[in-house]
């Protein structure tokens, strides 16, 4: 049977092959890790206990010595605290890192790449340590919800360029003028 292609004589545009993303972690680890359990330092509260939890991320990333390796740590920092009376229950704070290789990410997507899918990565295991360290320390497990990490990098980005314009306008002021 003959080959069916038909082509109209015009030339077709040769197709640039994409590169393919490559990521791979290639370490994961513990930083830093505490657990305060106030309850037990201060003695149990009286009344009815009703947990406010609140939890804090920020995130840091670098590259390191080797070529396409990159070091992402996530920060979490995880509050509980009684409603009533506003006293702390316990207080986690957790730093985890992954080593990743990362191939093929354009250099102007590479700190979003490394901002999001990396931390986003890293997140089942975070929320794990977290759970099994409020258990361990004598409270319910606290089981975290997903983090949006694009929200949290939107919200990073917008608030560097508030800073960035406050800090222009700053030294206009300064430049005004001076008493003879």
């Amino acid at each position: 049977m003959a080959d069916e292609s038909q082509s109209n004589g015009a030339a077709q545009p040769e197709q640039t092959p994409q590169q393919q993303v490559r990521m791979q972690i290639l370490a994961q680890f513990i930083r830093d890790l505490s657990f305060e359990n106030a309850v037990a330092q201060k003695g149990a509260p009286t009344g009815d206990v009703q947990p406010e939890i609140t939890v804090q991320v920020s995130l840091d990333a670098r590259k390191r010595g080797t070529e396409h390796q990159y070091e992402v740590i996530s920060k979490f920092r995880v509050t509980s605290k009684n409603k009533g009376d506003n006293q702390t229950l316990f207080l986690a704070e957790l730093d985890y890192g992954g080593v990743f290789h990362i191939e093929g990410v354009p250099e102007e997507q590479l700190h979003p790449f490394l901002m999001i899918e990396c931390p986003r990565m890293l997140f089942p295991f975070v929320r794990r340590i977290i759970s099994d360290l409020t258990r361990d320390g004598g409270f319910p497990p606290f089981n975290m919800e997903p983090v949006d990490f694009v929200a949290l990098y939107r919200q990073e980005l917008a608030r560097r360029a508030q800073q960035q314009k406050t800090s222009e306008q700053k030294p206009a002021a300064a430049d005004g003028p001076k008493p003879s």
